[in-house]
């Protein structure tokens, strides 16, 4: 298994190289040359693993026995997934009406990124460990990825974390997660801007070959390909649990799956999975920014003027950057057109997909738009039916559902990307009451630690200067 980039520039990398790795040297992001196929012979001998066990089966597909052998491998992710609080990391809910949920934020921070995130730091640990390395990773984040990517290097002696969220633009309990996260090896920064502001300096950063080289610069982003990988798991476990007979032969079930979207990691990863033989219908849905939404529709890949702060806020992502990995994926690896398309985008924040392209998207995904009103009104009808509370992300997906009911002989789950207690404000607004746990309600009682990035500031430049003295005190 080689890795190469979407931008055609990068090819024949280790799976080593992509993790260390924010974008590759030519600004494109990592995917696998060539993706394994999965029969359904062996979707059918994969049909009673656990989760952990199954995680393992796709890691393995991914990761040559060479760089991490199957028994290290094993460890490893058992290791990150320990700490999650029910026995199999993740839970799979059936309510009233087919509705069925993939619970996958049982993990310390209450995200679903806990799992992906854990996983890609046992990985980076296991081989700072094994060659005497360390490394800087830099994170932007509208709301949980910053606190997930603290906790899974929290206090790593190998590893220096800088993340970068957009002050007054996530919950009071995510901004909390970070800044009260108070270790040596953790930098965390406020910007007054939007997450697509912080993601510009951010690319700037990476693509700095001297600065990478000599910091060791990496991302914990869904930029990072062991993000990606690990995400395709959920999906071939809700295949799996939720079409329970695969008969004989190659002709399988189709199972639908609705999927809260923002940067497109998530549906990235289902995509892959689609592409690999599994027979998923992929329903992409956003809130108000809804640059996916208009993409799949007509083919407009554009960014509003602004992005719009809703319910929602993880979502709330104007510039979806793993569309691109989408793109190639489609395009049947067709880099150079991928490079063309994303350096106008990125240059215009404008770009109308040629219209080949825009009839693959169509074909393999697709999509809708909710607003703050149908958030609530999902949020409030989950809790009537069920007693079921739902996090305004999870509402995204499960207002669909309550819109299209599933029809007889179909199957249909909805990803659960967060807990409720995390969105205190959004469940108040819909009437709804809920107990903070206790490890929620000390964090305002907590040290805290966070510096400042101002609009009149050259953000590149502060963390450019942050990140030179890391290692000039690593050093010292």
């Amino acid at each position: 298994m080689r890795y190469c980039s979407t931008r055609a520039g990068v090819q024949g990398r280790s799976f080593r190289d992509v993790l260390f790795s924010g974008y590759a040297a030519d600004g494109g992001m990592f995917m696998p040359e060539n993706l394994p196929s999965l029969s359904a012979e062996t979707l059918r001998s994969w049909r009673r693993l656990s989760y952990r066990q199954l995680l393992c089966e796709v890691c393995e597909l991914f990761i040559p026995e060479q760089e991490i052998p199957r028994e290290q491998l094993e460890g490893l992710v058992s290791s990150a997934l320990s700490s999650f609080s029910v026995p199999d990391a993740v839970r799979l809910v059936q309510l009233k009406d087919s509705l069925s949920i993939l619970e996958l934020f049982h993990g310390e921070t209450l995200a679903f990124k806990d799992l992906a995130m854990s996983c890609t730091a046992h990985f980076l640990q296991y081989f700072l460990r094994r060659d005497r390395q360390r490394a800087t990773i830099l994170v932007g984040t509208s709301g949980d990825t910053g606190s997930s990517a603290i906790r899974s290097v929290l206090g790593l002696r190998e590893v220096d974390i800088v993340v970068v969220f957009p002050r007054g633009r996530i919950t009071k309990i995510q901004e909390l997660q970070m800044t009260t996260s108070v270790a040596e090896n953790v930098h965390v920064f406020a910007a007054d801007g939007t997450s697509d502001d912080i993601d510009v300096p951010l690319r700037k950063l990476f693509a700095d070959a001297d600065l990478v080289q000599r910091h060791r610069l990496m991302s914990l982003n869904s930029v990072n390909w062991s993000r990606i990988m690990v995400q395709t798991a959920h999906f071939l476990f809700a295949y799996l649990q939720l079409t329970p007979s695969l008969p004989e032969g190659d002709t399988l079930p189709v199972l639908e799956v609705l999927v809260p979207t923002g940067g497109a990691g998530n549906i990235t990863a289902g995509i892959i999975v689609k592409r690999m033989g599994v027979p998923l219908r992929l329903v992409a849905m956003v809130n108000a920014n809804d640059i996916v939404h208009r993409t799949v529709q007509s083919g407009d890949f554009s960014m509003s003027s602004s992005v719009t702060q809703t319910l929602a806020p993880a979502i709330d992502i104007q510039d979806p950057y793993n569309m691109e990995r989408v793109f190639w994926l489609l395009s049947g690896g067709d880099g150079l057109m991928v490079k063309s398309l994303m350096e106008e985008f990125q240059k215009t924040h404008k770009l109308s997909l040629p219209a080949s392209l825009h009839q693959q998207l169509s074909e393999v995904l697709s999509s809708g738009s909710v607003s703050d009103d149908g958030i609530l009104e999902a949020m409030r009808r989950c809790w009537q039916d069920n007693h079921y509370l739902i996090c305004p992300h999870t509402a995204v997906a499960v207002w669909r559902h309550y819109q299209s009911p599933v029809r007889p002989g179909e199957n249909r789950c909805c990803i659960a990307t967060a807990s409720p207690h995390k969105f205190q404000q959004a469940v108040q607004r819909a009437g709804l009451t809920l107990e903070l746990p206790e490890s929620l309600q000390v964090l305002d009682q907590l040290e805290m630690r966070c510096a400042d990035l101002k609009c009149s500031d050259d953000w590149e430049e502060t963390l450019r200067r942050h990140i030179e003295s890391i290692s000039s005190r690593r050093n010292s």
